[in-house]
């Protein structure tokens, strides 16, 4: 053959790894309302920057006749490419290849792709839409599962790990997105579950939708295995593109630093009005988070669970951070068992990828109750407590009203390595509130008294002018500078800047053993 020939034929074999299970099934995804694998990683990628690996891989299968069955590529597409001109890789399953089903060759690309990713030190993105393991394979696609989970395994806090569920995602394959650090579903075209509708319906005979049972609303709110819930498919891989911008590239570098219009010294005169004189009035935490960071840009994940607590990124004069806020607007901001597990998560990634973290308390304590003493808070508590304690990034802390008994010392304290803490005048740092602490230590007066209300209403006054308030934990070191809280915003900065070279390590171990 002459090398036109040659070259004729290499056109003709791409043309045809191109059209994955042709045009047909091409057809039914598009009428589905899904892209096919290529047009999300066109849209995903910066133009023109996707580099594909492993075109010309076929299946091995010869059960059943699968040997007539191959498609060049098989049910993944893989490569690398670029977000805002950072390298990323990438895999993108194929349903309309056997249904994206996983086969050996197709966990090959993929374990190639994340040791790729490893090596190079860049992130690693999976876009998931797959019927799960190739039935034809058996045990063999199983495997492959179990060789993408250990490879996952060992890239957590080395690289980013993002996930899209972009279809089904059921079985085995779960827990492939369950080990990464982020899951993004889009609304009413996603699914997650281990046993699908079928099978639930057989063993346990309740009959449940696809939604019902793992839709995006469902992983977004009740189980919390979601992060972030997209409106559609071209949603979902713009607010990745989005997050990527708050991330390094791996645990060996800084996030990139934005420069921004937003003042560095600003001040926000709302700040000082917005904790309401009643201590017990709600107001939400978002809108002070919004007055502070630059432009009013806040990324939040997990919104729609644990809402008594606030996750999410932002930036604070051009620094990324990692922001962890008790909401009074829901259950008055106490920490439960899935607010803990929710910050606690959170708080490691940030501290795996040398993401600063900044704490707004506001927390009257621990939810009481048989249903969360007998679902663990105890253990749930502690997981936050330990990420705080584990975190080495700079931390900082400002304290804006409640910070009661325990939850004080969980939420990123002076006494567990926080290196800035900040508190506004209206802060209450105090075992417990000034009613429930009068209650116990003034148990006798009370009951020996002839206008008990009276009694009562004089002695927690008393005790809030004591111990209700941030001078206290000021006087003692607890607490570094009482700050009016116009002044937030360029304080973080300041202190972002100042902690910029920090230096800290923990004691010398293979890992330590969070309570899980």
């Amino acid at each position: 053959m002459n090398n036109k020939t040659l070259i004729d034929k290499l056109r003709l074999l791409k043309k045809d790894a191109l059209i994955g299970g042709g045009e047909d099934r091409i057809k039914k995804q598009h009428e589905a309302g899904k892209l096919t694998a290529r047009e999300r990683i066109d849209l995903l990628l910066d133009k023109d920057s996707f580099h594909e690996t492993d075109m010309f891989v076929t299946h091995r299968s010869t059960d059943f006749g699968m040997e007539k069955k191959k498609i060049l590529g098989d049910s993944v597409v893989t490569g690398w490419g670029t977000i805002e001109g950072r390298l990323v890789y990438v895999f993108s399953q194929d349903f309309t290849v056997f249904g994206g089903s996983l086969s050996q060759v197709h966990s090959e690309k993929i374990c190639k792709i994340v040791d790729m990713a490893m090596k190079n030190g860049a992130p690693l993105i999976g876009l998931n839409d797959s019927g799960g393991a190739r039935i034809q394979e058996g045990v063999v696609s199983l495997g492959g599962y179990a060789d993408i989970f250990l490879r996952n395994t060992l890239a957590s806090g080395v690289i980013p790990q993002i996930s899209a569920i972009m279809g089904p995602c059921a079985g085995g394959a779960v827990y492939s997105p369950a080990l990464t650090d982020l899951i993004f579903m889009v609304k009413n075209s996603s699914y997650m579950f281990v046993t699908g509708p079928d099978v639930v319906k057989t063993v346990t005979h309740e009959d449940v939708s696809f939604e019902e049972l793992g839709g995006s609303s469902v992983h977004a709110e009740i189980s919390g295995v979601c992060h972030y819930v997209a409106e559609s498919e071209a949603d979902c891989l713009f607010l990745i593109r989005v997050l990527l911008g708050y991330l390094p590239q791996n645990n060996m570098e800084d996030p990139l630093f934005v420069d921004t219009n937003d003042d560095p010294l600003r001040s926000e005169t709302a700040l000082d009005n917005i904790v309401p004189e009643n201590a017990n009035k709600p107001y939400n935490v978002k809108d002070v988070i919004r007055l502070i960071v630059d432009e009013a840009n806040f990324f939040e994940i997990h919104a729609g669970f644990a809402q008594n607590i606030v996750v999410g990124f932002a930036r604070l004069g051009g620094h990324s951070v990692g922001i962890v806020a008790n909401q009074p607007a829901h259950l008055a901001g106490v920490i439960d068992i899935d607010a803990s597990d929710k910050a606690s998560r959170f708080v490691r990634f940030c501290d795996s990828f040398n993401i600063p973290l900044v704490t707004f308390v506001d927390v009257p304590g621990f939810l009481p109750g048989t249903a969360q003493e007998h679902g663990g808070i105890i253990r749930a508590g502690a997981k936050l407590l330990y990420a705080f304690c584990e975190a080495t990034v700079p931390k900082i802390t400002v304290i804006m009203r409640k910070a009661y008994g325990g939850a004080y010392d969980v939420m990123n304290s002076k006494h567990i390595r926080a290196d800035v803490n900040l508190a506004w005048p209206s802060a209450e740092i105090a075992v417990m509130g000034p009613e429930g602490a009068v209650n116990i230590i003034f148990r006798k007066e009370l009951s020996e008294s002839e206008d008990i209300d009276e009694t009562r209403k004089k002695l927690v006054d008393e005790y809030r002018e004591t111990f209700a308030n941030p001078y206290v934990a000021a006087s003692r070191g607890y607490v570094d500078d009482v700050i009016e809280p116009h002044e937030t915003r360029p304080r973080l900065i300041n202190a972002l800047e100042m902690l910029s070279n920090k230096r800290d390590t923990n004691p010398a171990k293979k890992h330590g053993n969070i309570p899980l």
